[in-house]
């Protein structure tokens, strides 16, 4: 085992300070360094500690989640997990644009087996902390929301993601601006309480209508789906009409929703014509859905470890012999433009 990994704790309530502590501290490999009450105290022990990873409440006195992370950003960018209640969802989705690594949600009651599934998904986002990229990211692009060509039938994309993702699906959406007609469909790992949150925040930033999925609804164009948190998105033929399912977990399910049954229904409804792209992740969801689409002839597209904040998901997709281009992030979204205006071409459309 290498050195531990070493953690700031920061958080107004001495009561959360000791319990993240406690929780951590139960791995060998991690380290408590020390903790700070408020964003100004926890800045200032970044820069003093140079600590591998900071957890960080977002409602702190005299200086914020936010603008700790706006300073901290520009200082010295360090992997931050915000450890958020089910409360403060936009504020989560904000931290993550201006840098934050992850969030974890507390849960509601502190029963024994909460604080076990809040220990294993906190030394799990950690541990894969320690091989994030810091640095580079952009904040929202200036594309505006576009007017959908009625009468054309969308080129559907499908997309997996998990750690890191929420900032670089919003990056892809960017780069799809300038092709309005298209749909996207989004498996994004994430609880339940903040996925309809997620599609919110995405709608009011352009360039699409963006929206939590909702079992039987037909995919237009111009028009991007989340799945919902703890169920399946799948893409369905209903006689020549394409329609989404959301069904719940079966019990050998690892992911809800999971990116694999995702891309396995795209390459069951449109063939060829699929489209998948695998981007930052941990774990290997997502690996054997790019096997389904590539055998049926489709297009299977990973983020490059360039850009990834984790780069466990498009590497076991890649490792496959599936993938079909391996691009940095913010190239994808243009590059999948180009693609639906190719094959637009090619139909006569």
């Amino acid at each position: 085992m290498g050195r531990p990994l070493k953690v700031l704790v920061i958080d107004d309530s001495a009561t959360n300070r000791r319990m993240l502590t406690t929780l951590l501290e139960s791995a060998l490999d991690v380290q408590v360094l020390d903790w700070a009450g408020d964003g100004e105290e926890g800045l200032r022990k970044v820069l003093e500690l140079k600590p591998d990873v900071v957890t960080l409440d977002l409602e702190m006195p005299r200086l914020g989640g936010h603008t700790f992370l706006r300073l901290l950003m520009h200082a010295a960018p360090t992997p931050v997990i915000v450890i958020s209640s089910y409360a403060h969802k936009s504020d989560v989705f904000k931290a993550l644009e201006l840098g934050a690594f992850d969030f974890i949600a507390k849960p509601p009651r502190s029963t024994p087996e909460a604080l076990e599934g809040l220990r294993r998904e906190l030394l799990d986002k950690v541990r894969a902390a320690r091989h994030m990229k810091t640095g580079g990211r952009h904040g929202p692009g200036a594309a505006l929301r576009s007017a959908v060509f009625a009468g054309e039938a969308p080129q559907v994309i499908a997309v997996g993601a998990s750690t890191g993702g929420p900032p670089a699906v919003q990056r892809l959406l960017e780069g799809l601006a300038s092709e309005p007609t298209v749909s996207v469909l989004v498996g994004q790992h994430m609880p339940s309480q903040f996925t309809r949150a997620f599609a919110e925040r995405l709608d009011r930033i352009g360039p699409f209508t963006v929206t939590e999925a909702c079992d039987g609804d037909v995919v237009a164009p111009g028009h991007v789906y989340i799945a919902p948190g703890g169920r399946h998105l799948l893409l369905t033929d209903r006689s020549g009409r394409m329609e989404l399912r959301t069904p719940g977990p079966m019990g050998a399910d690892k992911y809800a929703p999971s990116v694999d049954r995702l891309f396995e229904s795209a390459a069951q409804v449109l063939g060829s014509r699929a489209v998948a792209v695998v981007l930052t992740g941990m774990g290997s969801d997502g690996a054997q859905g790019v096997r389904d689409v590539r055998r049926e002839g489709g297009e299977t597209w990973a983020e490059s470890e360039d850009t990834a904040v984790v780069f466990g998901m498009p590497k076991e997709a890649i490792a496959t012999g599936a993938v079909t281009r391996v691009l940095p992030l913010d190239d994808m979204g243009a590059e999948l433009a180009a693609l639906v205006r190719r094959r637009r071409q090619s139909t006569g459309q």
